[in-house]
């Protein structure tokens, strides 16, 4: 079972968890576009990931990309795609392979309507 996080509690999250890390799964076009999370001002490394490409096709080499990143098993990996969906079969993935994952589960920009998400939240972006 993946921990679900809103966005609007990963600064806590991140003070009581510092070996965490935030994995953006989200497209080049969406990062480009919409805007990516600057998890270094919040006190979070961030990582830059696709699980999918533009398209929507799977990303067919996600979780070797992910270990050839060479995160601490140790570490917690908070995945985030725009929403909360694709992030969480990411994290499903990556647990898979031995990774302490939560899912952001409202994602980058939410869903207009319940699901907030990071930027609505005012956390920093780049």
């Amino acid at each position: 079972m993946i921990k679900q996080i809103p966005s609007n509690k990963i600064q806590d999250f991140v003070k009581e968890n510092p070996k965490s890390v935030l994995l953006d799964v989200r497209t080049k076009e969406e990062w480009d576009q919409i805007g990516k999370p600057d998890g270094d001002k919040i006190g979070i490394k961030t990582y830059f990931l696709s699980s999918q490409f533009k398209g929507r096709i799977i990303n067919e080499n996600f979780t070797k990309e992910f270990e050839n990143l060479n995160i601490d098993k140790n570490c917690e990996v908070l995945v985030m795609c725009g929403s909360g969906n694709r992030s969480q079969r990411a994290a499903e993935l990556l647990t898979e392979k031995g990774f302490k994952c939560s899912n952001v589960s409202d994602g980058f920009r939410g869903d207009g309507e319940e699901k907030i998400g990071w930027k609505n939240n005012q956390l920093p972006t780049k």
